[in-house]
């Protein structure tokens, strides 16, 4: 096992430094390692799930590096949608020059990501966060165009406002009790609340919530994620701000601050508001993307919910969320970038009866609705009703009633875009436009396949991957 957990953390890394000398055998040569890593980590992962009541353990130039059941429901996640990214970007990245340097930032972001997730240590997670987020602004900003340098800009800045107030509460716990150990951290705050400690999880809530893009920390979000390339918008929503934002707020206030009562309802607050906020902001989008970013907010909301509820049920929905988003949203941002990278906008109003010129992107965004609206047999389905119940059981009847309603309210949004986008008149502009090339549409396919699979097959899901993360959790191990 611990062969598997080096290749999760090492390739990405070795794969980015060998990439400027591997692209100048040309351009297959890029995407052939590009693909190989991303193939190789996800396979490595997959091989972990059978293993994964399993605690798995390394230790690397001083630092250790383990997997129990919520890395590796998260590894999962990240290798899932970064390797269908990096297929999908052989074909999209042809318009953008510096292909190698779009795979070695992409393989950079990976290897930060699955850094966080491994790590034991609250310094090693500041520095591999900060691996991830440099990449992803690099990435935001690829196109150079104005306004993806000015939203990546925007990022970078409100990024390092979230980095110091994680670094400053990072300082405080080191001073006071000299170890920044999870397991050591937790038996010292075991001890009983102290105030220095409180003042800490408030300013590691606040800077790993702007991480996750929880409202009011939201501002960067529907500015970033529309503006940078399409597989990174599909990044950026289904792993950063949950591996960035709920990984680590879920590890710290979980794992260490063994989640009190007052902490939980603070994740319930935060996350009705971003539930509620995202969804009626992205009802009145007209930028396509701009509606799935705001849309992704309403969505950590959710999974904010679950965690909240702090029971069984919740905390399942919440990370069966985690999943599902990262598969349903990847999906979404995938065909809005097929869509764009065939007509050359993002304007919902210009669009219209794309369905007969790119029925694969047209059939498979409509397995992206019916999964985000929670529509059976999909996979959102099963974390909103697990979220739900949860609230039932914790007979919080206001959470249940509005978990339904914004269900079917995404629902409303999400159909109003696809009646806009592909059904209705053709617009005559887009007569002789063709579907998006075979790497892109491999990637939405094998996305939407995956939305349906997991909800048909949601049981073994839920015993292999998603209950032995909730364990760990319940547990705080």
């Amino acid at each position: 096992m611990e062969a598997y957990v080096g290749s999760i953390l090492l390739l990405p890394l070795v794969g980015a430094l060998v990439m400027p000398w591997v692209s100048k055998l040309g351009r297959r040569a890029a995407d052939a390692l590009a693909g190989a890593v991303g193939l190789a980590v996800l396979a490595s992962c997959l091989a972990l799930v059978p293993h994964a009541g399993t605690p798995a353990t390394l230790q690397v130039l001083g630092t250790n590096f383990a997997v129990d059941g919520l890395s590796l429901l998260f590894l999962v996640v990240i290798s899932v949608v970064g390797f269908f990214c990096t297929v999908y970007s052989i074909d999209y990245i042809g318009h953008y020059s510096g292909r190698a340097k779009f795979y070695a930032l992409l393989m950079l972001l990976v290897f930060g990501l699955n850094g966080v997730v491994l790590v034991r240590d609250l310094f090693s997670l500041y520095v591999f966060l900060e691996v991830a987020s440099i990449s992803s602004y690099v990435l935001v900003a690829y196109n150079l165009e104005f306004d993806g340098i000015e939203s990546a800009l925007k990022y970078l800045l409100l990024s390092a406002v979230a980095t110091g107030m994680i670094l400053i509460a990072i300082s405080l716990i080191f001073a006071s009790t000299g170890t920044l150990s999870f397991a050591e951290l937790k038996a010292v705050l075991s001890g009983g609340p102290n105030p220095l400690f409180l003042f800490a999880a408030a300013l590691f809530f606040a800077g790993f919530g702007l991480k996750a893009a929880v409202v009011p920390f939201h501002a960067w979000l529907p500015d970033a994620h529309p503006s940078a390339p399409a597989p990174i918008s599909a990044m950026l929503s289904g792993v950063v701000i949950k591996v960035a934002g709920v990984y680590a707020l879920t590890r710290i206030f979980f794992g260490i601050y063994a989640a009190p009562s007052q902490v939980l309802k603070v994740f319930l607050v935060f996350g009705v508001a971003s539930m509620a906020a995202g969804a009626i902001l992205a009802y009145f989008q007209t930028d396509m993307k701009r509606m799935l970013a705001y849309s992704s907010i309403s969505q950590i909301g959710y999974i904010m919910i679950g965690l909240g509820l702090g029971n069984w049920l919740g905390i399942v929905g919440a990370l069966f969320h985690v999943v599902n988003h990262a598969l349903f949203k990847s999906l979404l941002f995938l065909n809005s970038g097929a869509v764009q990278f065939r007509t050359g906008t993002r304007d919902i109003r210009e669009m219209g009866g794309l369905e007969n010129r790119m029925p694969i992107t047209s059939v498979t965004s409509t397995f992206g609705t019916l999964s985000i609206a929670g529509i059976p047999p999909f996979n959102g389905f099963w974390s909103k009703l697990f979220i739900v119940l949860g609230a039932l059981a914790a007979k919080n009847y206001v959470i249940a009633v509005l978990t339904v309603s914004f269900s079917i309210f995404t629902l409303g949004y999400f159909l109003l875009l696809q009646r806009r986008v592909f059904f209705g008149k053709l617009n005559e502009r887009w007569r002789d436009i063709k579907e998006a090339p075979a790497a892109m549409s491999f990637s939405v396919i094998c996305l939407a396949a995956g939305c349906l699979l997991v909800g048909v097959f949601f049981n073994q899901v839920l015993r292999g991957l998603i209950e032995p993360a909730a364990r760990v959790l319940l547990g705080g191990n």
